[in-house]
């Protein structure tokens, strides 16, 4: 049996995946940080008191609660991120971003932010629209 169209889409956009993810990583590294790593500080800079519970953590990276934890030691090890205790319930740890996480962070978006300027100029303003409907229909 050979593979499916639908099938074929999909590898098509496991390899785009890749090879952006390779593309944006290497900047990245510039500012000592993983592009995974570069989403943790983008998900905690970004919520309202810039804290989160570990698990909501790694439901929005894509994570197992193991996985993160093992991506979380490290950064917090450096200062990135800190534990925190939950005011609403003494069971639940939180993940909050440092100063010094934030700083890193600004610096590393603007990075970033060239980096996706660069990578999508390809892309004219007709394409961007198509691309982001698209994605958001699969993500629906």
């Amino acid at each position: 049996m050979a593979i499916s169209q639908d099938a074929a889409l999909l590898l098509t956009l496991s390899n785009l995946q890749t090879q952006l993810f390779k593309k944006v990583s290497g900047p990245l590294t510039a500012h000592g940080i993983s592009f995974t790593e570069f989403i943790v500080l983008l998900h905690l800079n970004d919520s309202p008191a810039r804290n989160m519970r570990r698990i909501d953590l790694a439901e929005k990276i894509g994570l197992t609660a193991s996985g993160v934890t093992r991506l979380l030691n490290p950064m917090q090890k450096i200062g990135l991120v800190e534990k925190e205790e939950s005011v609403r319930d003494a069971r639940v740890s939180l993940i909050a971003i440092t100063e010094a996480g934030t700083q890193l962070f600004n610096d590393a978006e603007r990075t970033f932010n060239e980096s996706a300027g660069h990578l999508l100029a390809p892309l004219n303003a007709k394409h961007h629209r198509a691309f982001s409907e698209i994605a958001g229909a699969l993500l629906s």
